[in-house]
Protein backbone atom coordinates (compact mmCIF):
# COMPACT_ATOMS: atom_id res chain seq x y z
CA UNK A 1 0.00 0.00 0.00
CA UNK A 2 1.21 3.62 -0.82
CA UNK A 3 1.53 5.88 2.00
CA UNK A 4 1.04 9.50 0.89
CA UNK A 5 3.03 11.27 3.61
CA UNK A 6 6.00 8.92 2.71
CA UNK A 7 5.72 10.34 -0.54
CA UNK A 8 5.08 13.94 0.07
CA UNK A 9 8.56 13.73 2.36
CA UNK A 10 10.34 12.00 -0.83
CA UNK A 11 9.33 15.07 -2.85
CA UNK A 12 10.54 17.46 0.22
CA UNK A 13 13.83 15.57 0.08
CA UNK A 14 13.84 15.33 -3.53
CA UNK A 15 13.94 18.89 -4.03
CA UNK A 16 16.88 19.58 -1.35
CA UNK A 17 18.88 16.78 -3.00
CA UNK A 18 18.10 18.48 -6.03
CA UNK A 19 19.38 22.03 -4.87
CA UNK A 20 22.38 20.68 -2.78
CA UNK A 21 24.12 18.46 -5.05
CA UNK A 22 25.46 20.78 -7.48
CA UNK A 23 25.29 24.19 -5.03
CA UNK A 24 28.54 23.87 -3.44
CA UNK A 25 27.01 23.65 -0.03
CA UNK A 26 27.13 20.21 0.99
CA UNK A 27 23.81 17.58 0.14
CA UNK A 28 25.23 15.23 3.03
CA UNK A 29 24.53 18.22 5.61
CA UNK A 30 21.08 19.12 4.11
CA UNK A 31 19.56 15.86 4.16
CA UNK A 32 21.00 15.32 7.52
CA UNK A 33 19.31 18.19 9.10
CA UNK A 34 16.41 17.29 7.38
CA UNK A 35 15.69 13.82 8.59
CA UNK A 36 15.92 14.98 12.04
CA UNK A 37 12.89 16.68 11.53
CA UNK A 38 10.86 14.66 8.39
CA UNK A 39 12.34 11.26 9.26
CA UNK A 40 10.91 9.06 6.42
CA UNK A 41 9.47 5.70 8.00
CA UNK A 42 11.89 3.31 6.67
CA UNK A 43 14.69 1.19 7.49
CA UNK A 44 18.49 2.61 8.06
CA UNK A 45 19.41 0.40 5.14
CA UNK A 46 16.65 1.99 3.13
CA UNK A 47 17.47 5.42 4.14
CA UNK A 48 21.22 4.78 3.56
CA UNK A 49 20.42 3.62 -0.33
CA UNK A 50 17.77 6.60 -0.73
CA UNK A 51 19.81 9.16 0.36
CA UNK A 52 22.52 8.33 -2.72
CA UNK A 53 20.04 6.44 -5.11
CA UNK A 54 18.40 9.94 -5.84
CA UNK A 55 21.74 11.23 -6.75
CA UNK A 56 20.64 9.80 -10.01
CA UNK A 57 18.16 12.37 -10.86
CA UNK A 58 20.54 14.80 -10.47
CA UNK A 59 22.55 13.09 -13.05
CA UNK A 60 20.10 12.78 -15.69
CA UNK A 61 19.60 16.50 -15.06
CA UNK A 62 23.84 17.11 -16.32
CA UNK A 63 22.95 14.58 -19.19
CA UNK A 64 20.43 16.27 -20.44
CA UNK A 65 21.68 19.62 -20.13
CA UNK A 66 24.90 18.97 -21.63
CA UNK A 67 24.16 16.61 -23.97
CA UNK A 68 25.18 17.49 -27.25
CA UNK A 69 28.38 18.28 -25.22
CA UNK A 70 28.87 15.09 -23.90
CA UNK A 71 27.51 13.19 -27.23
CA UNK A 72 30.22 12.44 -28.88
CA UNK A 73 28.44 10.42 -31.80
CA UNK A 74 26.09 13.61 -31.99
CA UNK A 75 25.59 13.72 -36.33
CA UNK A 76 26.03 17.12 -35.74
CA UNK A 77 29.47 17.88 -34.30
CA UNK A 78 32.49 17.44 -37.02
CA UNK A 79 35.31 14.96 -36.69
CA UNK A 80 37.30 17.52 -34.68
CA UNK A 81 34.24 18.38 -32.13
CA UNK A 82 33.76 14.58 -31.78
CA UNK A 83 37.83 14.09 -31.41
CA UNK A 84 37.45 16.61 -28.58
CA UNK A 85 34.12 14.95 -26.75
CA UNK A 86 36.22 12.00 -26.52
CA UNK A 87 39.06 14.03 -24.94
CA UNK A 88 36.77 15.38 -22.77
CA UNK A 89 35.49 11.89 -21.78
CA UNK A 90 38.97 10.72 -21.19
CA UNK A 91 40.34 13.58 -18.97
CA UNK A 92 36.54 12.77 -16.77
CA UNK A 93 37.66 9.27 -16.55
CA UNK A 94 41.52 10.23 -15.02
CA UNK A 95 39.88 11.78 -12.84
CA UNK A 96 37.32 9.81 -11.62
CA UNK A 97 40.62 7.50 -10.88
CA UNK A 98 41.86 8.98 -6.90
CA UNK A 99 38.58 9.07 -5.17
CA UNK A 100 37.51 5.91 -6.97
CA UNK A 101 40.58 4.10 -5.56
CA UNK A 102 40.29 5.80 -2.05
CA UNK A 103 36.25 5.25 -1.74
CA UNK A 104 36.94 1.66 -2.35
CA UNK A 105 39.98 1.67 0.13
CA UNK A 106 38.18 3.50 3.12
CA UNK A 107 34.32 3.12 2.80
CA UNK A 108 34.25 1.42 6.09
CA UNK A 109 35.61 4.02 7.68
CA UNK A 110 33.83 6.88 5.92
CA UNK A 111 30.76 5.26 7.08
CA UNK A 112 31.40 3.82 10.74
CA UNK A 113 33.54 6.83 11.82
CA UNK A 114 33.05 10.09 9.82
CA UNK A 115 29.31 10.27 9.27
CA UNK A 116 28.91 12.51 12.63
CA UNK A 117 27.10 15.25 13.06
CA UNK A 118 30.26 16.94 14.22
CA UNK A 119 32.46 15.81 11.32
CA UNK A 120 29.75 17.15 8.95
CA UNK A 121 29.44 20.71 10.67
CA UNK A 122 33.19 21.29 10.59
CA UNK A 123 33.50 20.24 7.04
CA UNK A 124 31.04 22.34 6.10
CA UNK A 125 32.74 25.48 8.36
CA UNK A 126 36.10 24.91 7.41
CA UNK A 127 35.35 24.87 3.72
CA UNK A 128 33.33 27.70 4.11
CA UNK A 129 36.29 29.44 4.99
CA UNK A 130 38.12 28.67 2.27
CA UNK A 131 35.66 29.80 -0.25
CA UNK A 132 36.03 33.09 1.39
CA UNK A 133 39.69 33.17 1.64
CA UNK A 134 40.33 31.77 -1.90
CA UNK A 135 37.42 34.03 -3.53
CA UNK A 136 39.17 36.72 -1.87
CA UNK A 137 42.33 36.56 -3.84
CA UNK A 138 42.54 38.77 -7.21
CA UNK A 139 43.94 36.03 -9.67
CA UNK A 140 43.39 35.64 -13.25
CA UNK A 141 42.32 32.06 -14.04
CA UNK A 142 45.21 30.50 -16.77
CA UNK A 143 42.46 28.07 -17.96
CA UNK A 144 39.17 30.13 -19.34
CA UNK A 145 37.42 26.95 -21.76
CA UNK A 146 37.24 23.43 -20.92
CA UNK A 147 39.03 22.24 -24.26
CA UNK A 148 42.23 23.59 -22.52
CA UNK A 149 42.26 21.67 -19.33
CA UNK A 150 45.24 19.44 -19.35
CA UNK A 151 45.36 16.00 -18.44
CA UNK A 152 47.48 16.79 -15.45
CA UNK A 153 45.05 19.44 -14.06
CA UNK A 154 41.79 17.03 -14.56
CA UNK A 155 43.87 14.57 -12.50
CA UNK A 156 44.89 17.13 -9.77
CA UNK A 157 40.66 17.71 -9.72
CA UNK A 158 40.27 14.48 -9.35
CA UNK A 159 42.68 14.41 -6.44
CA UNK A 160 40.39 17.25 -4.61
CA UNK A 161 37.41 15.11 -5.21
CA UNK A 162 38.94 12.49 -2.75
CA UNK A 163 38.27 15.15 -0.11
CA UNK A 164 34.52 14.91 -0.73
CA UNK A 165 34.78 11.66 0.58
CA UNK A 166 34.54 13.09 4.23
CA UNK A 167 30.54 13.90 4.75
CA UNK A 168 29.64 17.92 4.54
CA UNK A 169 32.50 18.48 2.81
CA UNK A 170 30.29 18.73 -0.58
CA UNK A 171 31.66 17.21 -3.90
CA UNK A 172 30.92 19.99 -6.07
CA UNK A 173 32.22 22.20 -3.32
CA UNK A 174 35.55 20.11 -3.20
CA UNK A 175 36.02 19.97 -6.82
CA UNK A 176 35.44 23.37 -7.86
CA UNK A 177 38.07 25.19 -5.05
CA UNK A 178 40.34 22.55 -6.13
CA UNK A 179 39.74 23.60 -9.67
CA UNK A 180 40.17 27.46 -8.75
CA UNK A 181 43.37 26.91 -7.10
CA UNK A 182 44.39 24.97 -10.09
CA UNK A 183 44.11 28.32 -12.08
CA UNK A 184 40.58 27.11 -13.85
CA UNK A 185 37.86 29.66 -14.20
CA UNK A 186 34.25 29.29 -12.19
CA UNK A 187 32.41 27.83 -15.33
CA UNK A 188 35.04 25.34 -16.01
CA UNK A 189 35.24 24.43 -12.30
CA UNK A 190 31.78 24.40 -12.50
CA UNK A 191 31.35 22.58 -15.76
CA UNK A 192 34.29 19.64 -15.76
CA UNK A 193 32.36 19.29 -11.53
CA UNK A 194 29.41 18.41 -13.25
CA UNK A 195 31.01 15.72 -15.61
CA UNK A 196 32.80 14.08 -13.22
CA UNK A 197 29.94 13.25 -10.66
CA UNK A 198 28.71 11.38 -13.66
CA UNK A 199 31.05 8.12 -13.25
CA UNK A 200 30.75 8.94 -9.28
CA UNK A 201 27.66 8.89 -8.80
CA UNK A 202 26.28 6.48 -11.14
CA UNK A 203 28.80 3.76 -10.03
CA UNK A 204 27.10 4.82 -6.47
CA UNK A 205 23.82 4.82 -7.02
CA UNK A 206 24.23 1.51 -8.89
CA UNK A 207 26.58 -0.18 -5.96
CA UNK A 208 23.98 0.81 -2.83
CA UNK A 209 20.53 -0.64 -5.16
CA UNK A 210 22.22 -4.20 -5.91
CA UNK A 211 23.91 -4.12 -2.18
CA UNK A 212 19.99 -3.25 -1.25
CA UNK A 213 19.16 -6.44 -3.08
CA UNK A 214 16.71 -4.22 -5.06
CA UNK A 215 13.80 -6.23 -3.23
CA UNK A 216 11.47 -2.79 -2.51
CA UNK A 217 8.05 -3.34 -1.47
CA UNK A 218 5.78 -0.76 -3.57
CA UNK A 219 5.37 2.01 -1.31
CA UNK A 220 9.46 1.96 -1.47
CA UNK A 221 9.77 2.30 -5.20
CA UNK A 222 7.21 4.72 -4.92
CA UNK A 223 9.57 6.98 -2.22
CA UNK A 224 12.72 6.18 -4.35
CA UNK A 225 11.22 6.98 -7.65
CA UNK A 226 9.50 10.37 -6.65
CA UNK A 227 12.56 11.63 -4.47
CA UNK A 228 14.59 10.53 -7.67
CA UNK A 229 11.96 12.31 -10.62
CA UNK A 230 12.12 15.50 -8.14
CA UNK A 231 15.62 15.48 -8.08
CA UNK A 232 16.30 15.64 -11.60
CA UNK A 233 13.62 18.51 -12.20
CA UNK A 234 14.88 20.91 -9.24
CA UNK A 235 18.69 19.74 -10.45
CA UNK A 236 17.61 21.23 -13.80
CA UNK A 237 16.88 24.68 -12.26
CA UNK A 238 19.58 24.79 -9.66
CA UNK A 239 22.73 24.12 -12.52
CA UNK A 240 20.84 26.96 -14.52
CA UNK A 241 21.20 28.98 -11.87
CA UNK A 242 24.42 28.71 -10.21
CA UNK A 243 25.89 28.79 -14.34
CA UNK A 244 24.27 32.18 -14.11
CA UNK A 245 24.89 33.36 -11.00
CA UNK A 246 29.15 32.44 -11.58
CA UNK A 247 28.74 34.89 -14.57
CA UNK A 248 28.21 37.65 -12.22
CA UNK A 249 29.18 37.09 -8.82
CA UNK A 250 32.05 34.48 -7.32
CA UNK A 251 31.75 31.33 -4.60
CA UNK A 252 31.61 33.39 -1.68
CA UNK A 253 28.37 34.08 -0.87
CA UNK A 254 28.05 29.94 -0.48
CA UNK A 255 31.07 30.44 2.04
CA UNK A 256 29.14 31.93 4.40
CA UNK A 257 25.76 30.03 4.39
CA UNK A 258 28.05 26.87 4.89
CA UNK A 259 29.54 28.68 7.84
CA UNK A 260 26.04 29.70 8.80
CA UNK A 261 24.68 25.78 8.70
CA UNK A 262 27.75 24.38 10.21
CA UNK A 263 26.81 26.67 13.07
CA UNK A 264 23.10 25.45 13.18
CA UNK A 265 24.33 21.84 12.84
CA UNK A 266 26.43 22.06 16.02
CA UNK A 267 24.13 24.30 18.31
CA UNK A 268 21.11 21.44 17.19
CA UNK A 269 23.12 18.57 18.02
CA UNK A 270 25.34 19.82 20.83
CA UNK A 271 21.53 20.70 22.41
CA UNK A 272 20.01 17.58 21.46
CA UNK A 273 22.74 14.95 22.95
CA UNK A 274 23.24 17.81 25.79
CA UNK A 275 19.33 16.97 26.68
Amino acid sequence: MINIIEILKSVVFGIIQGITEWLPISSTGHLLLLNQFLNLSCSDDFWNMFKVVIQFGSILAVLVLYFHKLNPFSPKKSSVQKKDTWILWSKVIIAVIPAGVAGILFEDIIDGYLSTPLVIALALIIYGVLFIVIEGRKKSPKTSNLSDLSYKTAFLIGCFQILALIPGTSRSGSTILGAILLGTSRTVASEFSFFLAIPVMLGASALKMLGFGLSFTPNEWAVLITGTLVSFIVSIIAIKFLMDYIRKHDFRAFGYYRIVLGIIVLLYFGLMYAA
